[in-house]
């Protein structure tokens, strides 16, 4: 049940963010949310082919990704020394060894700069924000300067920016935008506990020329994947305080009370949560039983694959203003990603791992992953390393495996 969320504010200044340029996604399919009419989800539908690898830079295009890998994780094995030329390694150059010095290559150099550089921009990227360049943002063209809006519409925005200046919880970030300040951008962190730890969630928000009489709208990106009952391919977030799902009057949108920090709780907190199955209507009424444990179980099992699959989309495809908090989390997740997937494959129950510093916490009496799960893994686990790699992630090569597992792309 939606439970509203109350919350006080407290003002401060918001210090605009460095403008960076990057290349603008060109899908700019709308999708109304709330009192606005919904376009049909059949726009912005695609599938992102995860059996093609990636280069660093990134092409958008209306239907989704198109790129191809540059080399193979493996291709430095011709280098291996095979034992056979050893005779150079004479005794006196082995004791010499020590007294070489360690110089390492410009390039080498350079690339240990720029990963020193992500981290950094990582550890020190700001909760919240105000940006300028509005260009990729989903609701970019839906300009409401022409028109006459009241000073009290304006006024209550920057309430808002000060509500969430103050109140965002470490697990949510937020982008506003000095010269159009009804957009919003904001990335959400899936919680522990769930199958979409880890994970990353980009929402794009719009404060509409009525609020806040009415609630503002929300543009999921979901990469065409369909990982919870709520959000959907085409984007669509369906939530009673949004107006997108009908609900008690206390989980509705409240003028004068609910707030834009409120929807990104919910959104946290009723769609990304432990037992999303029963996020469906009549799901929890209509399935008693036993059976309840295992269509949730197996639907965990898929929304967590489909959250992998999101990690990927959104390292090859990271919105406006957070590349580089992207690729530093991921550079600093990796190892904890894949060990969680290390113990789903051996049989722990999704969602019940806790990863601390690359160690899993197994609970020995949640050890209920299906065969297909494991599976899927055995293949997935391979391509996760490849990608992390690709993006500056270390100490992620003894994940990889020989194994041959199930063919996940026959599951999404």
């Amino acid at each position: 049940m939606d439970m509203p969320v109350y919350m006080h504010d407290t003002a401060k200044q918001v210090v605009p963010n460095d403008e960076m340029e990057v290349e603008r996604d060109s899908d700019n399919s709308e999708v109304m949310i709330g009192h606005e009419k919904i376009d049909p989800c059949s726009k912005g539908k695609f599938k992102v082919d995860y059996t093609d690898a990636c280069t660093n830079h990134m092409k958008a295009c209306d239907i989704g990704i198109s790129s191809s890998l540059a080399g193979s994780a493996d291709s430095m094995d011709h280098l291996r020394d095979d034992g056979d030329n050893d005779d150079y390694m004479n005794e006196e150059y082995e004791d010499d060894k020590e007294s070489i010095p360690d110089n390492p290559s410009p390039v080498a150099a350079a690339a240990d700069n720029e990963e020193n550089s992500i981290i950094h921009k990582y550890k020190t990227f700001k909760q919240f924000d105000a940006v300028e360049d509005f260009c990729d943002h989903h609701f970019n063209r839906k300009d409401f300067s022409k028109e006459q809006l009241p000073l009290t519409w304006a006024k209550r925005i920057q309430e808002e920016w000060k509500i969430l200046k103050t109140g965002l919880p470490d697990t949510i970030f937020v982008r506003v935008y000095e010269t159009r300040m009804e957009l919003l951008r904001a990335v959400i962190i899936g919680p522990a506990g769930t199958p979409y730890h880890d994970g990353l969630f980009f929402f794009d928000c719009i404060f509409p020329t009525t609020y806040p009489d009415r609630p503002p709208m929300v543009y999921y990106y979901s990469g065409g994947l369909r990982l919870n009952p709520n959000l959907y391919e085409c984007g669509k977030v369906c939530l009673s305080l949004l107006g997108t799902w009908d609900g008690e009057h206390a989980e509705r949108w409240i003028p004068g009370i609910s707030t834009m920090l409120q929807v990104l709780l919910s959104i946290q907190a009723l769609i990304l949560n432990a037992n999303p199955f029963f996020n469906e209507p009549g799901n929890d009424t209509d399935i008693i039983g036993p059976a309840r444990d295992t269509v949730s179980r197996e639907y965990n099992e898929n929304a967590f694959i489909m959250s992998l699959k999101t990690m990927i989309y959104t390292l090859r495809r990271p919105p406006q203003y957070f590349e580089d908090f992207v690729v530093g989390y991921f550079q600093t997740r990796a190892r904890d990603i894949l060990t969680a997937c290390k113990a789903y494959e051996s049989g722990a129950t999704v969602g019940s791992v806790t990863v601390t510093d690359g160690v899993a916490d197994i609970d020995a009496n949640q050890m209920s992953s299906s065969a297909m799960l494991r599976g899927t893994l055995t293949d997935f686990i391979n391509f996760l390393v490849l990608n992390f790699k690709l993006y500056g992630s270390i100490d992620c090569e003894e994940f990889k495996t020989d194994k041959i597992g199930l063919l996940w792309e026959n599951y999404q």
